[in-house]
């Protein structure tokens, strides 16, 4: 079956190419910057600070949203967000291309030529890991904003390295308790798997499953499915996903990946008797634009920040200072750059203008940082154990609102889950960090590039 041609072609399937293509268009520069620079300037700043993201190609609006979401956070320590006069910080933003190996050169470029002492960003796990092996062989504290794997805090747990978005253990976690409670509901009992083909997706896998051991969740698991990641043709997967027969259909796919499984899946009959569920990057404010106004049914997803969760006062003023600022209303990438800014800041200032490494290590280990995606009453916090931010997550419903143009749907009917319950415990933590060095996670390094 080649994709988009299927049995059954519908609305959805025909609208959102048409809003996919109009969104690309919308969001492409007509230029890509190769290297970007904010905050004071170099010679004047306590620290600088070095991120990488993907300024070009499939994943671009992550990288050109993590570029806004630094900005705002200059804007408010500017403002005095946390304490006056506010640290002096140099933020230079490069595109690492989505690959490892120029992310490398980079993380080195910033070490040699610009005296470094962070490194942030990052998008994909891969880049992330050969990043991190740097950031440990020269003692340099990196923050991580964006990519999700969970083996960066418990498997290979690094004390340099820290995380200011939730990651593939949380949102699993929010997601297998999503899950016991659809199987009070419906009764579901055959469960497939399709994520790409690298750390991220073997790791999301594995912390679902972990999660369904710690719960008592009995499924009989008909099918793991393995695309390459920015893998174009969903069609033989989709068909053997169908062929399976499974009840609910998790998935690791992510930003335009996803969408491209969501366009290809709905001119099948997948949707006629299977619940799609995407726990950490399924409602990312691209995929409520590709959904249009007609959504496939039965779909179950989250996202690492929501646009209109939770409703704060500071998480409106983020979404929409970054509308002012952009035009357009943010995916997560946002939220979660600007976290990073202000982790980096918050150490800093806490560590003094000549504060080492060992100083930022200190006063990240246990911070209490406010952030747009803390409801009413919480602080995120980071666990000193794993280095791993903390905070509730929300599950919802496809609705219609078009209170976020051009989205047509948004999230609603929420399930929130306690921050709490979504940390690791401890028995996992020992045994994971315990096993690393025979852990198998698929062919990751084949697929770093």
């Amino acid at each position: 079956m080649r994709p988009g041609r299927g049995p059954r072609p519908n609305a959805f399937g025909r609208l959102v190419r048409i809003v996919v293509v109009s969104f690309a268009v919308l969001l492409a520069p007509a230029t890509a910057s190769a290297r970007m620079e904010f905050g004071v300037p170099a010679a004047e700043a306590d620290v600088v600070v070095g991120c990488m993201y993907p300024m070009s190609g499939r994943s671009s609006i992550y990288g050109r949203d993590s570029v806004a979401g630094i900005r705002l956070a200059l804007a408010d320590l500017a403002r005095g967000a946390i304490g006056s006069p506010p640290p002096k910080i140099h933020v230079i933003v490069e595109d690492d291309r989505s690959k490892a190996s120029f992310a490398v050169r980079m993380a080195e470029d910033f070490l040699r030529r610009d005296k470094a002492k962070f490194f942030c960003g990052m998008v994909s796990s891969g880049v992330a890991q050969a990043v991190r092996e740097v950031a440990s062989a020269h003692s340099v504290v990196m923050i991580g904003t964006d990519h999700a794997s969970s083996r960066f805090t418990l498997d290979a747990f690094d004390r340099h390295y820290f995380r200011v978005t939730n990651d593939s253990w949380a949102s699993n976690a929010a997601g297998a308790r999503h899950l016991a409670a659809l199987k009070k509901e419906t009764g579901w009992k055959r469960i497939a798997f399709i994520g790409p083909d690298y750390d991220y997706g073997h790791v999301s896998w594995s912390d679902l499953k972990e999660n369904f051991a710690q719960l008592g969740i009995e499924a009989e698991v008909v099918a793991e499915l393995w695309p390459r990641l920015y893998e174009p043709d969903y069609s033989a997967y989709i068909e053997a996903l169908i062929a399976a027969k499974p009840d609910v259909v998790v998935t690791a796919l992510w930003g335009g990946d996803f969408i491209a499984f969501l366009r290809q899946a709905a001119s099948t009959s997948f949707f006629d008797r299977i619940r799609l569920a995407n726990f950490d990057t399924g409602g990312n404010f691209d995929v409520m634009v590709a959904l249009g106004a007609n959504p496939p049914p039965g779909l179950i997803v989250s996202a690492r920040h929501h646009n209109n969760w939770p409703e704060t006062d500071e998480n409106r003023r983020f979404v929409a200072d970054f509308h002012a600022m952009e035009g357009r209303y943010p995916t997560y990438a946002a939220a979660g750059a600007y976290a990073g800014i202000m982790a980096i800041a918050s150490a800093v200032a806490a560590a003094g203008p000549n504060g080492s490494a060992e100083d930022h290590i200190r006063a990240l280990e246990g911070l209490r940082l406010h952030t747009p995606k803390d409801p009413e009453g919480f602080t995120s916090y980071i666990d000193a154990n794993t280095h791993q931010i903390v905070h509730p997550l929300a599950i919802g419903r496809v609705v219609p609102n078009r209170a976020f143009p051009p989205a047509e749907v948004m999230l609603g009917d929420w399930r929130v889950y306690a921050a709490e319950d979504l940390v690791p415990p401890p028995d996992v933590v020992m045994r994971r960090r315990g096993s690393t060095a025979g852990l198998e996670i698929g062919n990751t390094h084949k697929n770093r590039e």
